[in-house]
């Protein structure tokens, strides 16, 4: 895969990025020594906008993959198509990421099949390599490949979770909702909204968390803050934004819709 064909998987503009202590060095320090890295945390706490970053800031391409229960290796691998009349091989994104030497990152890995989980394991240890049944290739990582996962700890179950022969594979960055100050900066930054208004999504975020034990299978993530700042800058008024960016998302059940329109009068 040519330079020129990688050029659409590089992130040319910095994405905005505060460091929580320490993720960064770390990440580049296992960049460098050609470590796989599985990032765990709840939903909408970061850890994509920090592979986004990690890549601007290292300068390789980016190939993500968001992994949902569908995903069959061949997704992942390639697949013969027919095109003008003639059977051609087509790379899928893990095989591009391996050839180009990008950062592959599958998110939410394990919402993927069992079986297709596996076809990484060559790739995260000392061989370094991706074998194609199909087309009987074993093809060599370039020197600049890595592969990073996530998911999410709050989704594990005894059906949805990592194969100890998959984790004990990588190193391991824990994730979590940002400081209040820092997730304050972030909404502030990203929605667009004064310091003051960014500070108080985060105090009902930390509020709504707190409830967790009364039904909500997730928090405020501060992506959903974010979009309610978005729309408080464009005019729409709080409760409404609030209702809509934050209340809705999180759940239909009424009388957990009820408790956090209560929080939501209570702070604005």
């Amino acid at each position: 895969m040519t330079a020129s064909a990688t050029d659409s998987f590089r992130i040319t503009a910095e994405p905005f990025y505060l460091s929580r202590g320490g993720e960064v060095e770390v990440f580049a320090a296992a960049c460098a020594a050609r470590l796989p890295v599985m990032l765990k945390g709840p939903t909408g706490c970061g850890k994509t906008r920090f592979v986004e970053h990690m890549a601007f800031r290292l300068r390789r391409p980016l190939i993500t993959v968001a992994c949902h229960e569908d995903l069959f290796a061949s997704d992942l691998i390639g697949r013969y198509l027919l095109q003008n009349e003639e059977t051609v091989w087509m790379d899928g994104p893990l095989t591009m990421a391996v050839r180009c030497g990008a950062i592959c990152y599958l998110d939410e890995v394990v919402e993927a099949r069992k079986d297709t989980t596996v076809v990484i394991h060559p790739l995260t240890d000392n061989r370094r390599r991706l074998v194609v049944e199909k087309t009987g290739e074993y093809i060599a990582a370039h020197p600049d490949f890595m592969m990073v996962i996530s998911y999410n700890p709050g989704y594990q179950s005894v059906l949805k979770d990592l194969k100890q022969s998959t984790r004990q594979r990588f190193v391991s960055l824990d994730f979590d909702y940002p400081e209040p100050e820092k997730e304050a900066r972030i909404v502030a930054q990203e929605g667009g909204l004064e310091p003051a208004a960014a500070l108080k999504l985060v105090g009902l975020a930390a509020k709504i968390r707190a409830i967790r034990e009364q039904g909500l299978t997730e928090g405020a993530s501060t992506r959903l803050l974010i979009h309610a700042a978005r729309l408080m800058a464009a005019g729409v008024s709080q409760r409404q934004a609030l209702r809509t960016a934050v209340c809705l998302p999180l759940t239909d059940d009424e009388r957990l819709l009820e408790t956090i329109e209560d929080l939501i009068d209570d702070l604005f």
